[in-house]
């Protein structure tokens, strides 16, 4: 064991010295195919070195965009996929009709989709990966990943719908009502069809009744009566809700007060 790891550092010095020579060579059909070799042994780190250098070189040939194509794609399996994103996005600016050009317009939205956050976390990558999603969809609508965009599409999605109940819910459960109305009210706006749908009219109704019950004597009836109002919004669609019970006793409270 003791002599094997001599041996094996010296291939390793002797492969390092290889590529450095490689590096500072003038053949570049000689560096084109060792580029594609160490491509095809996953060696990306050595590849995207080599496509780097030959990009200028060999820009305006026949095998420009082999060089560039592949060369986004080693930052793509190094996870590097932000800059991924950006070589994909050139390539298919660059080179329209190059056989390509489909799977590279792809990959810059599916690289972008991968650099999207937690639901907590700013979702700007998210808008953009399903716009750049929905943009390749349109451009290609008898593409083979047709059905996988509109999968990550809709997960996409689900997290901006997560994105804005969880912050619609902050805001009551900081105790500020009036703003928990406003956001809750937007979130179902801009998603109607929302996972949390029954929990978030619950939480404008609970919102209501807390907000006249601290609010001054001169704003009270018109807040309690919004709570009523919101009470029949909520319980005529989810009858059998597991809020219901509290929503009745918010209902038959404010009611009260208003017959007083």
């Amino acid at each position: 064991m003791r002599r094997l790891i001599p041996i094996f550092l010296l291939i390793v010095i002797a492969s390092s010295c290889k590529y450095e020579k490689l590096l500072k060579s003038r053949d570049y059909r000689l560096k084109y195919n060792k580029a594609l070799e160490y491509y095809a042994e996953e060696d990306y780190m050595r590849a995207e070195g080599l496509f780097e250098q030959l990009k200028p070189v060999l820009k305006g040939t026949i095998q420009a965009d082999t060089v560039f194509f592949y060369g986004a794609y080693c930052s793509y399996n190094q996870k590097e996929y932000l800059l991924a994103a950006h070589y994909f996005n050139d390539f298919k600016s660059a080179f329209s009709n190059s056989p390509f050009a489909e799977e590279a317009e792809y990959m810059s939205a599916y690289c972008m989709y991968l650099q999207t956050p937690r639901p907590t976390l700013d979702q700007t990558y998210t808008y953009q990966a399903i716009s750049a999603l929905s943009i390749y969809m349109a451009r290609y609508p008898n593409s083979e990943r047709t059905d996988q965009s509109i999968r990550i599409i809709k997960e996409l999605r689900n997290k901006l719908v997560d994105k804005s109940y969880q912050n619609a819910k902050l805001y009551f459960e900081l105790g500020n009502y009036k703003a928990a109305i406003v956001a809750l009210n937007i979130s179902l706006d801009d998603f109607p069809e929302t996972k949390h749908r029954e929990e978030i009219m619950y939480l404008i109704l609970k919102s209501k009744f807390l907000l006249a019950e601290n609010s001054i004597r001169i704003k009270k009836i018109e807040r309690y009566q919004s709570t009523v109002d919101e009470y029949y919004s909520f319980s005529g669609e989810f009858p059998d809700s597991e809020y219901l019970k509290e929503a009745t006793e918010m209902f038959d409270n404010s009611n009260s007060i208003l017959k007083n």
